[in-house]
């Protein structure tokens, strides 16, 4: 078995301009592995943290040279001293969570210990001589992802007036995954158009979708159902439409109310419900994610009585892929569904566990991107090796979204016959 030979640690610029961490890996047999590290806008309170330099006379405080310095001097060092094979990736991992020795990965930095995680990974895999998703996930490996589209931007994404985050598409009815995703770019060129139309700005956000100044969050998802029906697709039958509301965003802590500003509404829990439910009568929402704050753990359990038979109701924010608080989602029945992103809990031993536990409990699992992302595609790989059946990686422009996209598209090519397009199977615990 091929030994770790070195691994180097190195500050790289994300795609909002702010640095991250790129590790790369190196093993006796020549085999090299390279992994670039994302970084959340909105992130959740429980999540791995972030190692960041603090230094506000370089970039703001926000260099990663301290979690790079932790790869260089104390990571990399220490797996070659151990010795580990390199294919021993749950051995690796657990090596490195010690090496750590906090809950929160706060010693040496989440962005440290995953960069190193998926850098070796991606090394062993070509010492293997397999494509990732191969590697990753064996033989049954060949479930394309219906993708999450992200055509429309609020909240922390975008300076506009809607509250909501994220509104996006899915093409649920398509035949496959090239099908799928031919379609959503032919919606994103319609909604531009649409945009245009109405005099609107045509600018985008972090990830990629427009950030137009509606009135109001009802208005978002009328426009966005002009631009389907105009792309000459039937909402409900061929598109569905996803919200990411980021609800912990707008949550008033202190008088206990979701405060829509954008819409001059302050809501409770129950009235929140509400609202939702109203919107999935109109429109064909399908999925929604972080639809309360991070911690209305009995807001969450109502939600998901009141709409969880119809829609996704997804965890982010409120489970940050970490498997302890799933647990107790899966016991309170809160949502039916996780939000897998590796940089929240921080090692891909982890977050592949945390995706067995969902689905083993009928939990459907969306492995996702965050608003800070580099050219590294290795969630495509991930998203096809564990069958999840739901990506969600922004919009339809800008190469760092793009470039997972593309993946996505070659490693379908790769499949060939043997491929599958997850469509409305990706809902498995619905009733659709």
């Amino acid at each position: 078995m091929s030994q770790i030979l070195m691994v180097i640690g190195r500050e790289i610029l994300d795609s909002r301009g702010n640095p991250t961490v790129e590790v790369e890996c190196y093993l006796d047999d020549g085999s090299f592995g390279r992994a670039a590290v994302p970084s959340g806008a909105s992130t959740g309170a429980y999540e791995a943290l972030e190692l960041r330099d603090g230094d506000k006379k370089r970039y703001n405080g926000k260099g990663v040279l301290k979690a790079v310095n932790n790869v260089n001097e104390k990571i990399g060092p220490a797996l070659v001293k151990e010795g580990i094979p390199a294919t021993e990736q749950k051995m690796i991992d657990e090596f490195l969570l010690e090496l750590d020795g906090s809950e929160d990965k706060k010693h040496l930095g989440a962005n440290a210990i995953l960069g190193v995680s998926l850098a070796v990974c991606k090394a062993s895999a070509e010492m293997c001589g397999l494509p990732l998703y191969r590697y990753i996930g064996g033989a049954n490996a060949n479930l394309l992802p219906v993708p999450m589209m992200n055509i429309l931007n609020g909240g922390e994404h975008a300076d506009n007036n809607v509250d909501l985050q994220e509104f996006m598409i899915m093409p649920v009815g398509a035949s496959s995954f090239r099908e799928g995703l031919r379609w959503g770019a032919e919606i994103f060129q319609s909604l531009k158009k649409v945009l245009s139309s109405k005099g609107l700005a045509t600018s985008v956000g972090d990830e990629g979708g427009f950030a137009p100044d509606l009135k109001s969050n009802h208005e978002a998802l009328e426009v966005i159902s002009s631009a389907v029906e105009k792309a000459g697709y039937k909402p409900g039958e061929q598109i569905f439409y996803a919200l990411d509301p980021a609800a912990s965003e707008f949550y008033n802590e202190k008088e206990k109310v979701y405060d829509l500003a954008g819409e001059g509404r302050k809501l409770k829990s129950q009235e929140m419900v509400k609202f939702y439910s109203d919107l999935c009568k109109e429109f064909p929402i399908i999925s929604i994610e972080d639809g309360l704050a991070e911690d209305d753990w009995d807001g969450f359990v109502e939600m998901t009585k009141t709409l969880g038979s119809k829609v996704q109701i997804v965890g982010d924010d409120l489970f940050v892929t970490n498997p302890k608080r799933l647990k107790k989602g899966i016991e309170k029945k809160a949502a039916n569904s996780i939000l897998i992103k590796l940089n929240q809990i921080g090692s891909l031993s982890e977050t592949l566990e945390t995706i067995e536990m969902a689905q083993k409990n009928s939990f459907t699992a969306v492995v996702s991107h965050r608003s800070g992302e580099t050219e590294d595609t290795t969630i495509s790989d991930v998203v096809v090796a564990t069958q999840a059946g739901q990506i969600k990686t922004g919009s339809l422009c800008r190469t760092d979204r793009i470039c997972k996209y593309n993946q996505l598209l070659r490693i379908e090519e790769e499949l060939g016959d043997t491929v599958r397009y997850a469509g409305k199977a990706a809902f498995y615990n619905l009733n659709l």
